[in-house]
């Protein structure tokens, strides 16, 4: 049985900790309202993006940029997985690697070769664990302190340079998509060669004239595309993560706080008994006078 000075050491300990976490969910709270308008405020614009881009590609013709052609095969993919710089957020980036995961195992029961480029070192680790062999390059954003459209660009000209040397057939990003503060949904999205939802291209009767043709809008719109569905899966990773961690903290110092009146209870009950027993003591020594 602890000792009363371990029991109080012990309770002092789960408070400081209790400190740090609820320290930890009021910052993680202060930065999840600008990650989550930044995050809803770029869906509009990628949504009306990718409505002009399946437009256009539903009406390109057999000169089709390669971007949006393909190779013609799928043996080869890059899966670019991003997670967080640091950790005490839950799920968030198990569910995103477990995905990733999931979609690796998937491929190479077909036979396909599989590459991985990592966002944040978290998914890093994990991976490194089981295919660090498939680890092809990472990109580390631990010294940015608010993810911008540039970075997105670099990450975007990196894969496309792949592309283009012909490193790999099919890409494919891994994020968390963010619905609320309890839940962020692990989501795959296939980048290159572009894919577009035919209904986002719906036709609404107007018909338009493209100048010049939609092949050379094509060549110049696609790059960007790529660039914008990565930068708005960083947004949302974003308010995904300080959405996670808000609620993993908030749990946590929940949690302190049940430990605190556990320890409490059984200090004073410990404390009794040494009363008790002390009391007992005297008792008994008075009686044998």
């Amino acid at each position: 049985m602890p000792s009363l000075k371990d029991l109080r050491n012990r309770i002092n300990s789960v408070k400081s900790t209790r400190k740090i976490t609820k320290a930890m969910q009021m910052v993680a709270a202060a930065k999840l309202r600008r990650a989550q308008d930044a995050a809803e405020a770029a869906r509009p614009y990628a949504d009306r993006f990718n409505a002009v881009m399946a437009g256009l590609a539903a009406s390109a013709g057999e000169n089709a940029p390669k971007l949006l052609a393909g190779t013609g095969k799928d043996d080869v993919h890059l899966l670019v997985v991003m997670t967080a710089e640091r950790g005490l957020c839950g799920g968030f980036n198990s569910s995103i690697v477990k995905l990733a995961k999931t979609h690796i195992e998937k491929l190479r029961g077909q036979g396909k070769t599989v590459k991985i480029l990592t966002v944040g070192k978290k998914g890093r680790e994990q991976l490194r664990r089981d295919y660090s062999a498939l680890l092809t390059a990472h990109v580390d954003l631990s010294d940015v302190k608010r993810v911008g459209y540039q970075n997105a660009a670099d990450i975007a000209r990196d894969v496309l340079g792949r592309f283009d040397a012909d490193e790999f057939d099919v890409a494919t990003i891994f994020y968390a998509r963010f619905e609320s503060v309890i839940s962020q949904v692990p989501t795959a999205l296939q980048v290159v060669p572009a894919s577009f939802d035919e209904s986002q291209g719906a036709d609404d009767g107007t018909v338009y004239d493209y100048e010049p043709d939609e092949e050379e809008i094509l060549k110049d719109l696609l790059p960007r595309g790529v660039a914008t569905q990565i930068f708005t899966a960083l947004l949302e990773n974003g308010a995904s993560e300080q959405g996670a961690r808000m609620s993993a903290m908030d749990n946590a110092t929940r949690n302190a706080g049940d430990m605190i009146d556990r320890l409490t209870i059984e200090f004073n009950r410990s404390r009794q008994a040494v009363i008790t027993n002390e009391l007992i003591e005297i008792i008994s020594g008075a009686e044998a006078l």
